[in-house]
């Protein structure tokens, strides 16, 4: 066999060199009870070797898309210290071949939307692209991603997303309110034979841990559901306005062509194409946790629109994500709350007879559903997905195996590290925003501190008279406050036992 093209080189080299002996290192079983074992982030090596998917270069992908036009994300590689949320940046609608012609700046081929974006200072991101709808007319590609070699049986391209990008295309700082997820970084290929050396290979992330979620100041604006965004840019940090960030523990990893991360549960993450052109999928696999988190977001959905929308529009606060449709009614976020309530009810109900029933002590449960962003439907339908919890019974790792084909995401030594104190009492949440209110913030702290109470309130009132902005606390300020992740989680308790009775 004649191999004429250099990216069929690169996928013949690692299907034979880095397979070995063609055996993996870990069976399905022993995969999944790793996952479910992990509390931390860990790269699996060698277990995608043979996947179809692994042929999944931009080129091969724009031959099978001919002609499709999908959306494109596109936003400044020079973007300060402020993160570039998808509300700030472009989006135009093109083709892979034109994205191609972008990157390669081949002037014999027109780039089409792209021509007005200066390669050297933008970025563009075909993100968040479900395999489902992007190749429904060709679904035997969904068995091109073969998750069930992680132990997720019958979890295929059906149940993934794909992921386009040019260098420096990100996503910015946040958690994910559902679920786990495993990603798998694509094998690439060059621009061009010329260009060999800058092939489209990795990406890199920036993983910080649930307990530093008060260090990275969560806000919902912009809101989407399921997404807890973080106010500040982890890879260029305003200290000044936001100076607990300092002690944040980065876990930085760049992950490599066949190698699946990881990510546990509310680990924060910050990701960015690091070479010319990158490719990786992923899947969300959804947790038993989730229902009570369903509850949580069903909560934010409704506050947060009922207070925007009482708002006087301003043109300049995009607060809702591109990624959500329209601003639902009132009424249409009270049901999905009570849908949620509902089915948090119904499955403590149905965890404890089969609790009973099993007499075991069984793992956290998996619920086999692919989508992140699947929200609280009214009169759902049926789903064979969510028809039955699916078990796991693990030895629960005395120690993970970790090694060549399981590498731990180590923390990244800072020397602005900060030893830990108690941040995360109620001390920690309402005092997120330090700095931030002025003269307010700052007479607040003087109270208590031996002095009389009548004297300070009276120092307070001068302070404030002297010297007061004219709005001090804005609307997301307030919201920062109201739907910081720990208030929605105790509403959602409160809300729970109120149900329950």
């Amino acid at each position: 066999m004649q191999i004429t093209d250099v990216s069929q080189l690169i996928i013949f080299y690692n299907l034979f060199h880095i397979a070995g002996d063609n055996i993996k290192p870990f069976t399905p079983e022993q995969a999944k009870e790793i996952v479910m074992s992990l509390q931390k982030p860990a790269v699996f090596c060698n277990m995608a070797f043979d996947w179809p998917v692994r042929h999944w270069s931009v080129s091969y992908l724009a031959n099978l898309c001919r002609g499709k036009r999908i959306l494109f994300r596109i936003g400044t590689k020079d973007m300060g210290t402020v993160p570039l949320f998808e509300t700030k940046c472009s989006y135009v609608e093109a083709t892979l071949e034109e994205f191609l012609a972008w990157i390669g700046s081949q002037p014999s081929h027109s780039c089409g939307p792209f021509k007005g974006y200066d390669l050297s200072k933008y970025w563009t991101y075909a993100d968040y692209k479900y395999i489902a709808r992007l190749f429904e007319d060709k679904p035997e590609h969904f068995q091109d991603l073969v998750w069930s070699d992680f132990g997720f049986e019958g979890r295929n391209g059906r149940d993934s997303t794909l992921w386009i990008g040019s260098r420096g295309a990100n996503t910015p700082c946040h958690l994910d309110s559902y679920g786990c997820n495993l990603v798998l970084q694509v094998q690439g290929s060059p621009v061009s034979s010329s260009r060999i050396g800058s092939l489209g290979l990795r990406k890199r992330w920036y993983l910080y841990p649930p307990e530093d979620s008060s260090l990275l100041y969560p806000t919902r604006v912009p809101y989407e559901e399921s997404s807890v965004f973080s106010q500040v840019n982890v890879v260029n940090p305003d200290l000044r306005r936001y100076p607990r960030f300092k002690k944040a523990q980065a876990h930085v990893i760049t992950l490599d062509p066949g190698q699946v991360l990881f990510v546990p549960r509310h680990w924060w993450h910050y990701v960015e194409s690091i070479d010319p052109i990158t490719v990786s999928v992923n899947s969300w696999i959804e947790l038993d946790a989730d229902h009570e988190a369903r509850v949580e977001e069903a909560i934010t959905r409704t506050l947060i629109c009922a207070i925007k929308s009482a708002e006087t529009p301003d043109e300049s606060d995009s607060w809702l994500n591109p990624t959500e449709v329209e601003v639902t009614s009132h009424e249409t976020n009270l049901q999905y709350l009570n849908e949620a309530v509902s089915a948090y009810l119904e499955h403590q109900k149905t965890s404890r007879s089969e609790h009973r029933t099993r007499g075991s002590h069984d793992t956290e449960d998996i619920l086999q559903d692919p989508c992140k962003k699947r929200k609280i439907q009214v009169n759902p339908e049926p789903n064979p997905c969510e028809s039955h919890l699916t078990g796991i019974k693990t030895k629960n790792f005395e120690k993970i195996p970790f090694g060549s084909n399981l590498l731990q995401v180590l923390p990244q030594s800072q020397g602005t590290c900060v030893p830990e104190t108690a941040e995360h009492s109620s001390q920690g949440l309402f005092s997120e925003n330090e700095g931030r209110f002025g003269k307010l913030h700052n007479a607040g702290n003087t109270f208590g501190q031996g002095s009389d109470p009548r004297a300070s309130a009276d120092q307070k009132d001068q302070d404030l008279s002297a010297n007061s902005p004219q709005t001090i606390i804005s609307t997301n300020d307030l919201l920062d406050c109201v739907l910081h992740p720990q208030v929605a989680s105790l509403m959602a308790h409160l809300l729970l036992e109120r149900a329950s009775f």
